[in-house]
């Protein structure tokens, strides 16, 4: 059973053990533990102890998700066993699967590097899928033992950073699709999530108001999707700006400069004077100052990109939309949706009442 739990999670949580624990007495109910609140309180304890067992065997044959916290891949000053674990924080499948059977770290330098030179010719996507597939174990490692810079990582992985790649990365670490699960989920509860914004009062619910009066003025899809997005972070008291930085064509020093300076974020270029009801000129992704996509479509399909890209580099959430991108993760992705935080959780019970 252990081995099938670590198939989920290496560092399953108390509630998943929770879950486990109820799964086998339901299965086995010759099993169910009797004089207790739950009938299987002593299994979940067992259940903790085996995977703590099965993790310190799979360490000494040097299985990556475990290894890479061992003490000696330890920073110095962190010399702790339980110290800045490294762990699926975000739902990951696959965080940290090994190299694919036969493979070396060599074999795998190898495939990348073969790599750089397909990014270069025309017509080559089928090519540059297999092989980023192929090197998806050795490209986790390197991300989540080394955490390198963006630039590094850009220059190593320059296929990395499409759409299509972005995509099919984060399929490969949770197994969902990205794009066509969040625009579906999205537009599905569109009008359930303006049915709880029209309920919102004070100086939030007159925003939202002035941003859904927008959505419903302009026909184009792309331009609703960024209203409701925009309307959800103002739900949540979050300021978008801190995260989504926009410009006017007619000044593009300034523009450069900002982004430059752009930790993680999106950049929104408009013709000067244009309205919220127009499409952007441009927008791109931008992390650590570094833009590694430009002309998407829209301001909320930039958002989701950048949600796919932070899954992909193994990055946190930005501070300043932490529950509108809880909410895409946990709501509209459903990954890891039952544990919501409470002002997520509230909305939730909101759209379905």
């Amino acid at each position: 059973m252990a081995e099938e739990i670590f198939r989920y999670a290496a560092y399953p949580t108390d509630s998943q053990l929770d879950q486990a624990a109820e799964a086998l007495i339901n299965v086995h109910p010759c099993l169910r533990e009797k004089g207790t609140r739950t009938g299987h309180e002593g299994w979940k304890h067992y259940l903790k102890i085996k995977m703590a067992n099965f993790r310190s065997k799979l360490s000494k044959i040097g299985h990556p998700e475990i290894t890479v916290n061992s003490l000696r891949n330890k920073c110095e000053g962190r010399g702790k066993a339980a110290s800045n674990i490294k762990k699926p924080k975000k739902a990951e499948v696959n965080f940290l699967p090994c190299l694919p059977r036969g493979e070396t770290a060599d074999s795998m330098e190898k495939e990348r590097i073969a790599l750089l030179t397909e990014v270069k010719k025309n017509n080559n996507e089928a090519v540059i899928k297999e092989k980023m597939h192929l090197t998806f174990s050795y490209r986790r490692q390197e991300l989540v033992e080394d955490l390198p810079m963006v630039s590094d990582l850009q220059s190593r992985w320059p296929a990395l950073f499409t759409v299509n790649e972005i995509n099919a990365e984060f399929m490969r670490i949770t197994t969902v699709p990205l794009l066509s699960k969040f625009f579906a989920q999205l537009d599905k509860y569109t009008a359930d999530l303006q049915k709880v914004f029209s309920s919102k009062g004070g100086a939030s619910g007159q925003k939202i108001s002035r941003i859904m009066t927008v959505a419903d003025k302009c026909g184009d899809i792309h331009i609703k999707r960024d209203c409701v997005i925009q309307s959800l972070c103002v739900y949540f008291n979050e300021d978008m700006t801190t995260v989504v930085k926009e410009f006017e064509d007619s000044n593009p020093k300034e523009a450069e400069a900002r982004i430059s300076e752009t930790t993680l974020g999106l950049f929104v270029i408009r013709k000067e004077g244009a309205g919220a009801e127009e499409e952007p000129s441009d927008v791109g992704v931008v992390i650590e100052g570094v833009t590694l996509l430009e002309n998407l479509k829209s301001i909320s399909f930039g958002l989701v990109i950048l949600f796919g890209l932070i899954y992909a580099l193994n990055l946190s959430y930005p501070q300043g939309l932490k529950f509108t991108f809880e909410f895409f993760q946990k709501v509209l992705m459903n990954l890891d949706g039952s544990k919501l935080s409470p002002k997520v959780q509230a909305l939730k019970i909101k759209m379905f009442q």
